[in-house]
């Protein structure tokens, strides 16, 4: 995978640049971390795209963190 980083919790991985909905397809991931900053782009590229299972459902948010100008949030898979 692309990207990975060193985490501070063991056991834990982050994926960084792209590969999310592959590894979202293949239930590798066990949640969904969303750092939600207040602008409006009026385009881009889709975090997840191309989802062939989709709609995959979350649950939560587990965590809301609020910012100076962003919200932190982490939604866990909900697994059928």
């Amino acid at each position: 995978m692309t990207g990975q980083r060193e985490q501070p919790h063991p056991g834990r991985r982050t994926i960084h640049g792209q590969g999310h909905s592959q590894c979202l397809e293949l239930g590798l991931l066990d949640e969904v971390s969303i750092d939600l900053v207040p602008v409006l782009l009026g385009g881009g590229v889709p975090f997840f795209d191309q989802l062939k299972a989709a709609p995959i459902l979350l649950d939560g948010p587990s965590l809301v963190v609020e910012g100076e100008r962003v919200t932190h949030l982490r939604y866990t898979i909900r697994r059928p």
